[in-house]
């Protein structure tokens, strides 16, 4: 009998992964707040009023993680995040160095890779997406010819 199976680890993986997404989704919701209503604090050295660049890198923040921390669209959501992390990475990081610990770049690959696992993983336990209702691609299923 191995560890695992005397534990049972693989039943609190739903939880473990919902977990992973709220807490990653409310770290990446700092960046929206931090470029629209300067909380907890103004983004150091940013102009005023922000470029619209960073608007919609703000725009994007806020509501992919709005989505993902409630669970909801979590795949598409998540998605998307990634891909803004991978921009923000190779558009404002990289240029100062290839080394992300000198670029101060660790953040946005992490958030790049964590989003991209949820992406295929899917929201795990807690989430909206996990509700029992006919949503769409049950209505394909359900219909008869």
């Amino acid at each position: 009998m191995t560890v695992n199976s005397r534990l049972n680890t693989s039943r609190w993986a739903p939880h473990a992964l919902a977990a992973l997404r709220i807490m990653a989704a409310l770290l990446f919701l700092q960046h929206a707040l931090q470029k629209f209503f300067d909380f907890p604090a103004p983004i150091q050295g940013a102009p005023d009023p922000l470029p619209a660049i960073l608007v919609v890198a703000g725009v994007i923040e806020l509501v992919t993680g709005v989505l993902i921390v409630v669970g909801y669209w979590t795949r598409s959501a998540a998605f998307l995040a990634a891909g803004l992390m991978a921009a923000a990475y190779f558009m404002a990081h990289a240029p100062m160095s290839f080394w992300p610990v000198l670029n101060m770049g660790e953040a946005a690959i992490l958030f790049c890779f964590v989003f991209f696992y949820l992406a295929f993983a899917g929201p795990g336990a807690l989430a909206l997406d996990n509700r029992s209702s006919d949503t769409s691609a049950d209505q394909f299923r359900h219909t008869s010819a």
